[in-house]
């Protein structure tokens, strides 16, 4: 796929999923990821799919914010979409049950944030 096509289709679906996360989080949540990091020359926008995940410190991360939370919408391959930091815990359990009441699966793995 063409890099500017991949890019138009992953920013697409990061909007999307940033336009969800945002009506969790009183318009919080940050774009991500539009593109997968395949190590090739091939590229590949995220996709479709939202997961959710949190992450802490025991998520393998070591977070400079310590207010909190990061919570994520990823793709099936871990590749966040869109963020929202320093979520607190009763927040974040909010959203969670928000996400399970709406469908959205728990992602299982290492979640990949942008740098």
């Amino acid at each position: 796929m063409q890099y500017f096509v991949a890019l138009k289709m992953g920013q697409k679906r990061v909007n999307s999923a940033r336009e969800y996360l945002n009506k969790l989080s009183n318009d919080r949540a940050m774009p991500a990821l539009a593109l997968r990091d395949t190590k090739t020359d091939i590229w590949e926008p995220v996709g479709e799919e939202n997961l959710y995940a949190v992450v802490d410190e025991s998520s393998g991360f070591v977070l400079t914010d310590t207010s909190g939370y990061i919570v994520a919408l990823c793709d099936k391959g871990g590749f966040s979409k869109t963020l929202v930091q320093g979520v607190s815990r009763e927040q974040c359990e909010q959203m969670v049950a928000q996400f399970e009441k709406d469908g959205i699966q728990k992602f299982v793995g290492k979640v990949i944030l942008p740098v």
